[in-house]
């Protein structure tokens, strides 16, 4: 049998959360000096390291995440790399992804941007363009994903919209401008309010959900069709999970 191949970053107290979310918090409640065992106490949010998000995330009444399927969760899909045609703040489109793989319907999508290679676990980490600068995609790309049926999708980033079609436009302005002189035209015309954070919430309505903060090991699988297994745990009312992503190859 082929050896597992993890997609998941380590997690710990020095794992940065999505901006605006609390960090991860760990103390120990028990010690082995005082109790005979070791018992610790955590403390974080959902949207901090390899996490898969749930419709409940975005939709009041959507699916938790002990409602997603293992059917769903795991099975054929494809790693595509489209590291080398976009870069900071560019966009990115269906033809982006079936220039480079066989993209089947029904498949899992996980795509490598290439910045996992800046999370904070790595050899030259930069926070802000991890999740500040990092590509993301256009209307167009989510409705391929509806036709095609797509299970899920999973990212090397911050997160699975453009970052300058979320909160982080109007937390850092600074940046913001900076994005608008390297696209070429002005956010609002990019990124339309009826858009907001399109990848949640003009997929999350058909259960089509995504993995965010992909990596591990991804670089050993790019532009590979594999079996591809998401396993967070059975959370009942959760909008979100810690999660373990796993490549098996064939």
């Amino acid at each position: 049998m082929a050896k597992p191949i993890d997609l998941t970053q380590p997690l710990g107290t020095l794992t940065p959360p999505w901006p605006t979310y609390p960090p991860l918090s760990v103390t120990f409640i028990k010690r082995l000096s005082e109790h005979r065992v070791n018992g610790q106490l955590i403390t974080t949010s959902n949207h901090i390291g390899t996490h898969l998000d749930a419709p409940l995330h975005f939709l009041t009444g959507g699916k938790d995440i002990a409602s997603l399927s293992l059917e769903r969760l795991y099975g054929e899909g494809v790693v595509v790399d489209i590291s080398d045609a976009v870069g900071e703040y560019e966009i990115y489109a269906p033809e982006h992804i079936t220039d480079r793989v066989d993209v089947r319907e029904g498949d899992i999508l996980i795509i490598h941007t290439g910045f996992h290679h800046r999370a904070w676990y790595e050899r030259e980490p930069d926070e802000v363009a991890y999740f500040y600068k990092h590509p993301g995609p256009s209307r167009e790309f989510a409705d391929w994903v509806l036709r095609m049926k797509i299970r899920w999708i999973g990212v090397d980033c911050g997160s699975a919209d453009h970052p300058m079609n979320t909160i982080l436009r109007r937390l850092r302005p600074d940046l913001a401008v900076e994005a608008e002189r390297k696209l070429g035209r002005p956010l609002d015309k990019l990124f339309p309010m009826e858009d907001y954070q399109l990848i949640h919430t003009a997929l999350f309505r058909y259960d089509v959900v995504h993995v965010e903060n992909i990596g591990g090991d991804i670089d050993d699988v790019l532009n590979r069709r594999l079996t591809i297994g998401c396993f967070p745990w059975k959370f009942v009312g959760g909008e979100a999970a810690f999660c373990r992503v796993v490549a098996f190859p064939e």
